[in-house]
């Protein structure tokens, strides 16, 4: 087995370590700052396009998309370090062009997408002048099996699809940059279950969408990027605009989901990461009964699982990615499933001790794990609630 990472992936580490020095931690504050003085929670910071520019002139800019050459062409496993290390700041992937859900969405129209729909969508996305939302998960049903969703895709005569919907966690949905939906819904409910599902491209402006509100997690907006509940009525669009065709949106969805479940697990060790320097600057630096805090057992303690645990997270998140490179997605399930429940529950756990170790601090506005805890518990639900993935993992023993 060989541990080393290839030489174009410790060059584009190493440049995007020295960008993040220079230019992204310096900027998380000027953010936070310009969106509170902003007049509205829903318009874009001017130093986020600011370091976008920045970014793209460095050629640090599209480093996913494994399968194209639309990219910079690095496997699954050489991008993984770099997600690693974006995903140490809140504000990072977008940077890079590299953020959620706006991946998964380029990943399917590279894939999927003629060349038209390419065109019209695909190309502003990877130059990042705009951004995208992934409509599916539905308040109505348990969105945990995607075979529940009720969103009526209507075929009408030869040219015009009608959409019927509610989705909510349409993330990105609040963006003002937000052009596009790739929503999921039946176009046939008495085909075989798998083949009920569709996709289909939604204009952001297109007459009957409607932005109902803004959802917040465990009180924290994510602006101005958001989640939304959006209401789909009578929406009318192109029978040209389906993804692949009729019925293969199940299909389209495992195919999208594997990546992102992935690249969620890559950047929640960069957080991990960062939290646990943070604990140990903690640590070093507060006296407590006379000896400073890292002279504590159980402090020693905490320090010392969340290196193991993070370790053992990045070496199945790598395995996973090894695999999705050279066996492919399917083939690598199981791995996919394990680090999707593995990887939240690591990132838990360091950032709750980092906030202990904090005390009273680590649960204010000063330090951010507060921000990072919420941001983190909800990746035991999104692409998948870890109980769908223990099933998953569970199926593929017994078949052995």
């Amino acid at each position: 087995m060989d541990f080393e990472f290839s030489e174009r992936t410790q060059r584009y580490a190493a440049q995007i370590q020295e960008f993040m020095a220079a230019e992204i931690y310096p900027a998380e504050k000027v953010f936070e700052r310009q969106l509170a003085e902003a007049p509205s929670r829903w318009q874009i910071p001017p130093v986020m396009e600011e370091l976008k520019a920045k970014a793209r002139a460095r050629g640090l800019w599209n480093l996913f998309l494994p399968e194209s050459d639309l990219g910079a062409g690095l496997s699954n496993l050489e991008y993984a370090p770099l997600c690693e290390i974006m995903g140490r700041s809140p504000i990072a992937p977008e940077v890079f062009n590299c953020s959620a859900p706006d991946t998964g969405n380029m990943e399917t129209l590279v894939r999927y997408a003629t060349k038209e729909q390419q065109e019209r969508w695909l190309k502003p996305l990877l130059a990042g002048e705009i951004r995208s939302s992934f409509a599916m998960t539905e308040p109505a049903v348990a969105s945990s099996d995607a075979t529940n969703i009720e969103a009526s895709i209507r075929r009408e005569g030869n040219s015009t699809y009608v959409v019927n919907a509610r989705k909510w966690w349409t993330s990105g949905a609040m963006d003002p940059r937000c052009k596009i939906f790739i929503l999921m819904g039946k176009t046939d409910p008495d085909a075989p279950r798998h083949q009920q599902q569709s996709m289909i491209l939604v204009p952001r402006d297109t007459p009957g969408v409607t932005v109902l509100r803004a959802l917040t997690v465990f009180g924290y907006d994510d602006a101005p990027h958001g989640h939304a509940e959006v209401e789909f009525k009578d929406v009318r669009v192109p029978a040209e605009n389906i993804l692949l065709g009729e019925g293969r949106g199940f299909e389209i969805a495992q195919g999208r989901l594997g990546p992102g479940r992935i690249h969620h697990c890559m950047r929640m060790i960069g957080l991990a990461e960062r939290c646990l320097e943070a604990m140990v600057a903690r640590v070093k630096s507060r006296i407590a009964f006379g000896r400073p805090l890292a002279d504590q057992g159980v402090i020693r303690e905490w320090i010392a699982d969340s290196r193991m645990e993070i370790e053992q997270s990045r070496l199945l998140t790598l395995k996973a990615a090894y695999m999705m490179d050279t066996v492919g997605n399917k083939a690598a399930q199981a791995e996919i499933a394990m680090i999707k429940v593995v990887a939240p529950k690591m990132l838990l756990a360091v950032i709750d001790r980092a906030i202990q170790a904090h005390g009273g601090g680590g649960v204010s506005q000063d330090f951010g794990l507060a921000y990072a805890w919420a941001r983190s518990r909800v990746m035991r639900i999104v692409d998948g609630p870890d109980e769908v993935h223990k099933r998953a993992v569970a199926r593929i023993e017994l078949r052995k």
